[in-house]
């Protein structure tokens, strides 16, 4: 692979790392954009992909753990309903026709971004609002979408928290948290059912955690509401380039 390339895909990791890191969402722009500008193969790209959320998942909780930002109870429920679902996702990803997934996913994230928008003085405690089959049920569905599209667990489960009232810096220490066994359990999987190109994983991770490291401190010396309202426009640009991208797919 030329040095041009493999800058590009360092800068591209480095730039979705620290949006992980800071708002949860990043890994969206990652795979599209290695394989529209890098010319790689869908199917090298999400398991390498997801190789590299390993590493920039642990970098990335254990930040906001040291910052006391992750509810554990919540996060345990989370990760149990995530890892069987992320495992069985690396295989559906060869039967499942994953532009009807992009667009449940496009819509939920850009509804959710008009949500928060919305709801921006709504960052109130969090005293049990989801119950524990909720966060199961919850969990579940980040582990199976996270896997198929190679997103990794933060974009498909802020939006989702977000909807449910979840506090932001909350939403996205959860969302750290869960990205940790999704990413694993998505590897092992893409080992036993595809193809794993360590090479592409490796420098992706190397530069994603660079970004997340930056992005997650990033994320706690910025103000509440205004990490809400970032979270929120990202979220509205996020889901009109799935959306747009599901219909370029659609129309050529």
């Amino acid at each position: 692979m030329a040095v041009s390339a493999l800058l590009w895909i360092a800068l591209l990791g480095t730039t979705s790392g620290l949006m992980i890191g800071c708002v949860g969402i990043g890994g969206v722009i990652l795979v599209p954009a290695l394989v529209f500008l890098a010319n790689i193969p869908i199917q090298v790209c999400i398991p390498a992909a997801m190789m590299a959320y390993i590493v920039s998942g642990l970098v990335a909780t254990t930040i906001f753990a040291r910052n006391k930002s992750i509810h554990w109870g919540m996060a345990a429920w989370l990760c149990a309903g995530a890892t069987p679902t992320a495992f069985a996702g690396a295989w559906a990803v060869s039967v499942v026709n994953p532009l009807v997934l992009e667009t449940c996913l496009g819509l939920l994230t850009f509804l959710s971004g008009l949500n928060s928008l919305k709801t921006q003085n709504a960052d109130r405690a969090l005293e049990n609002a989801v119950s524990n089959k909720g966060l199961l049920l919850v969990g579940a569905v980040t582990g199976l979408l996270a896997s198929l599209t190679g997103t990794g667990g933060p974009l498909v489960l802020v939006p989702i928290l977000l909807s449910m009232s979840v506090p932001v810096l909350t939403a996205v220490g959860l969302s750290q948290a869960i990205q940790l066994p999704v990413a694993m359990a998505a590897t092992l999987g893409n080992v036993v059912y595809g193809q794993l190109d360590l090479g592409l994983g490796g420098l992706l991770a190397a530069s994603l955690t660079v970004g997340t490291w930056y992005g997650a401190k990033l994320a706690h010396v910025t103000r509440r509401e205004t990490l809400r309202g970032i979270v929120a426009f990202m979220l509205l640009v996020v889901g009109i380039f799935i959306l747009g991208n599901v219909a370029w797919h659609l129309i050529a």
